[in-house]
This record gives C-alpha cells, sequence and structure tokens, in this order.
C-alpha cells in the first residue's frame, strides 16, 4: 500500500511540473509603449523595441506564474531624433550608462477573469523599484504549424522621477516641460519552450 501512495505522489508532482508550459517573448510581435505630458498640453509617445523574456504559466495555478523581461533602451523611439537623443542622454534614460530595463515578478495575483495582476522589481536607470503590472490574459493557446502561441496586454503607471530621471525645465507660463507620470503599455506575444521535466 505505501509503494502505491508513493507512486501516486509521484504521478502528481510530474503532471503539476508538466502543467506549468515555459514561455519565450516573441521579439517581431511584441512592443512597448510609453505616454507622457509634454508642456502641459499634450501627450508625447514612444516606444521600444528589443524585448525579450520568459514567463512560466499554468492556466489553472496563475499564483505560481512567474515573469521575466528585459527591454533595450537605447531603442527608444518617439519619431523625433533630436528628442531621441536627448531621452538617450543623462537627462534621463542615460543609455550608455544603463542600457536595458528589466522587469521580475515577484508575486502574482487573478484580478478577475481573465486578468492578472503582477507584482514586480521594475529596474529602469539603474534604479529599482517595486511595480504592479495589470493584465489582461494571457489569452487562450492558438498552435499554428507545430507552434503554440498566446497573447496579453500589461499596464502600468509610474513616476518617473522614482527611478532617478529628475530633469525638467519650467515654462513662463507656468508648469513644467515633462510631466512626471509616466503611463506603460506592453503588447508582449509568447511561443511555447520545452515543458520542465519533472523534478527528481
Amino acid at each position: 500500500m505505501r509503494k502505491t501512495v508513493i507512486q501516486v505522489l509521484i504521478g502528481l508532482a510530474a503532471t503539476a511540473a508538466l502543467s506549468a508550459a515555459s514561455w519565450q517573448i516573441d521579439p517581431s510581435h511584441t512592443s512597448a509603449q510609453f505616454s507622457v505630458r509634454h508642456m502641459m498640453v499634450s501627450n508625447v509617445r514612444g516606444e521600444f523595441s528589443g524585448i525579450r523574456g520568459t514567463a512560466e504559466f499554468d492556466p489553472a495555478d496563475p499564483a505560481r506564474a512567474t515573469l521575466e523581461v528585459t527591454i533595450d533602451a537605447t531603442t527608444v523611439n518617439t519619431r523625433e531624433p533630436k528628442r531621441d537623443a536627448d531621452l538617450k542622454s543623462a537627462n534621463f534614460f542615460e543609455v550608455d550608462k544603463y542600457p536595458t530595463i528589466t522587469f521580475r515578478s515577484k508575486r502574482v495575483e487573478a484580478a478577475g477573469p481573465g486578468k492578472l495582476k503582477i507584482t514586480g522589481d521594475l529596474t529602469i536607470h539603474g534604479v529599482t523599484r517595486e511595480a504592479v503590472l495589470d493584465v489582461e490574459g494571457p489569452t487562450p493557446e492558438l498552435n499554428m504549424r507545430g507552434m503554440a502561441r498566446i497573447g496579453a496586454m500589461a499596464t502600468a503607471k509610474l513616476n518617473r522621477k522614482d527611478f532617478g530621471m529628475t530633469w525638467n525645465r519650467a515654462l513662463d507660463s507656468g508648469g513644467v516641460l515633462v510631466g512626471d507620470d509616466v503611463t506603460i503599455t506592453i503588447d508582449v506575444e509568447m511561443t511555447k519552450r520545452s515543458p520542465r521535466p519533472p523534478a527528481n
């Protein structure tokens, strides 16, 4: 009887290990956008490419999910070369010294049907702060040509000064040139990697 129970427990552990699939970000179908207030009258929008990362996700147990993302800060693009050069300078991202932005999850919670709240460490400009991603998804798996894919959209709001990006300029009319609050939106597509082997 004891041998049977042990065999059952081993089988359950193996099944649990395999149910959490490993996913890889598809950089060609993933983007990160940001929006910040300009001169108190409009929003400037930009984006990053060069996004890579991995996730572990089991739809039956989302709380055990993990996420790691790396963004190439040198790819910042607002469709205005002079502004992009300023964003890459020491006034903002200082990409020569801090070429990447990273996010590593610490906690994942269900936030309603098809929604997750992911809390983790966000590092920008060499400064790490806790941040929360509000996630819609992941979508159901789509299998095409032997490759499984899922998608999700994550949003977050942060204050750039919390990450040491404090440069600004006062306007003669009142207010400042650049707002402090930044809205981030990440559209991600992932492909399934090989399942994790059962633990020994």
